[in-house]
């Protein structure tokens, strides 16, 4: 038996046989041509092809993953359509002389190491990006592709790394577990492997790729890290245990369905879901959430060529709200930019885009597009409890914008006779270091908070989460961020409002007595760990 550890992403664990992720030989030789119109046609061709694949990527990653977890093929989407990019691949072909193969090689190189020199973290990471979906191009010229699991038997996967693209194609029916001798554990890989609910463990290392082979035995511990190949029977019978265990939990923890969320003490919380599709709010019932904590609203934007219209918009807000049958529904309004784009906005190309035009910034920019989002709310209010936040807040000025716009709506809205709840309650997200600092100011002037805690750790430690190199940096659990967390509970209730979570961190156990200590009153968390959060509040004694 030979043991190697990593770092374990999601907790589950595995046994059964590896198979080693092979990439097929993408070779890019250069080759003198003479027709280069011909070559761009085949470029073309190829172009058009790895689209499609990409939006059945997209299409796959939305219904296993969720819209969040599935907007880094949107970015994969707008890559190949870039205009420099194309124009680079076309510009070698036709002053070289070469194949488009070579040509689309040489611009992945030229701009992968372009944008790894930058300064700015998330533009770095497009590196990959354009690595992926230059290799997506090669593979369709020479017709090409990695090699798929012949057998139905199911496997643990190792590979070096796996791109995004290729995490979702694989068929989760036939997956294990993970195992990456590379990566992250805030790379998009490793975000996607917990969104699909599979054992991973990522940075095994070099030396366990030189030593797995097709066939082994493996045993893979997610919540540790640990990997056994060719395991010994006692390890064998440690890891099915634990295996035992966990169904046993999973069967437990669906006792707690329709129980109260209700500490020891008799202290209550909500435990709501967050969501970014209509097509999501099935794991939001069958999971049994008090209600929807954060519905991303900007997958219409996405989805659409154009603005979406108020009509549009209306009959999905209509249709959850209908859907969740009176329990909350709090919708985010638009939160697009840095990584979410969508080409009809029309957007500067910036330096710093996580730090750039995005969310109520571009809201309060472009007034007409936010007033039809917020007639769309407010007519879709009567079929429901709906709630509106909005995102991305480092002002009481930007909140004072905000609560005149959506006066000025009521009062279009009620001289149209048009039917709307003026008690919609209007909420903030607490996401940069600004709002939480400001937070005993903000609160007197809406009616909730919610903590956003992925942006919140980004800008408080000034790590990017996608950066490798800054995981031993990028603390969660930071004395900075919990203070800034616990000085906005503080303000919210000295203000008379209610304060919830919707980042990741919300469905972090370990910190969950940390949270009602806090006095947080709702904690929004990706559907399936709804009963997981349940069972932490139920065993907590806020009294000891």
């Amino acid at each position: 038996m030979t043991e190697f550890k990593g770092k374990g992403v999601y907790g589950a664990v595995a046994v059964g046989k590896i198979s080693v992720f092979k990439r097929a030989e993408i070779s890019a030789i250069r080759e003198y041509i003479e027709d280069c119109e011909t070559e761009k046609k085949r470029l073309k061709s190829a172009k058009e092809k790895a689209l499609k694949q990409i939006e059945e990527i997209h299409d796959k990653a939305l219904r296993e993953v969720g819209e969040t977890n599935a907007k880094i093929f949107e970015i994969h989407k707008m890559m190949l359509d870039d205009e420099d990019y194309n124009n680079s691949i076309e510009i070698i072909i036709d002053t070289q002389k070469v194949n488009a193969e070579y040509a689309v090689a040489v611009t992945s190189d030229n701009f992968a190491a372009m944008f790894s020199a930058m300064d700015d973290a998330y533009m770095r990471a497009r590196s990959a990006d354009v690595r992926d979906i230059s290799n997506r191009l090669i593979a369709n010229l020479s017709e090409k592709s990695s090699e798929k699991a012949k057998s139905s038997e199911k496997v643990i996967i190792c590979a070096d790394d796996l791109a995004p693209s290729e995490t979702v194609s694989l068929d989760k029916e036939r997956v294990l577990a993970f195992i990456t001798a590379h990566g992250s554990s805030n790379s998009h890989t490793a975000i996607l492997a917990r969104n699909m609910n599979i054992p991973a463990v990522i940075g095994a290392g070099d030396e366990f790729l030189a030593a797995v082979k097709d066939g082994m035995n493996a045993c893979v511990d997610g919540y540790t890290g640990e990997i056994y190949l060719e395991p010994d029977e006692i390890t064998v019978k440690k890891i099915l245990k634990k295996q035992r265990d966990d169904e046993e939990k999973k069967r437990l923890l669906q006792e707690l369905k329709g129980k109260e969320n209700i500490t020891l003490d008799g202290t209550k919380i909500k435990i709501f879901a967050n969501i970014g599709r209509v097509d999501n709010i099935g794991a939001v019932l069958i999971n049994d959430a008090d209600g929807i904590g954060l519905f991303r609203s900007e997958f219409l934007y996405l989805e659409n060529s154009d603005y979406p219209t108020e009509e549009q918009q209306f009959s999905v807000y209509k249709k959850v709200l209908e859907s969740m049958s009176g329990k909350k529904v709090i919708i985010r309004t638009l939160d697009i930019g840095a990584d979410k784009q969508a080409d009809y906005f029309k957007l500067d190309k910036e330096e710093n885009p996580a730090l750039g035009f995005r969310a109520i910034r571009i809201c309060l920019s472009r007034p007409e597009i936010f007033k039809i989002q917020l007639r769309a709310l407010y007519k879709a209010s009567v079929y429901g409890n709906l709630a509106i936040m909005f995102p991305m807040i480092t002002s009481v000025s930007e909140v004072d914008k905000i609560l005149e716009i959506c006066s000025n709506v009521r009062e279009e809205l009620s001289r149209e006779n048009i039917k709307f709840l003026e008690n919609v309650e209007l909420g903030v997200m607490i996401e940069t270091p600004a709002a939480a600092v400001i937070s005993d100011k903000l609160a007197p002037l809406v009616d909730f908070f919610s903590v956003g805690t992925n942006d919140l750790i980004q800008y408080t430690l000034a790590c990017d989460r996608q950066n490798p190199n800054l995981e031993s940096f990028c603390d969660p659990h930071h004395e900075a961020i919990l203070r800034l967390i616990e000085m906005s509970a503080e303000n919210a209730h000295k203000n008379g409002i209610w304060i919830g979570i919707c980042g990741e961190l919300a469905a972090d156990t370990e910190l969950t007595e940390t949270f009602l200590r806090m006095g947080i009153d709702e904690l929004s968390v990706s559907p399936s760990f709804v009963l997981n959060v349940r069972e932490k509040v139920r065993s907590i004694d806020l009294t000891k």
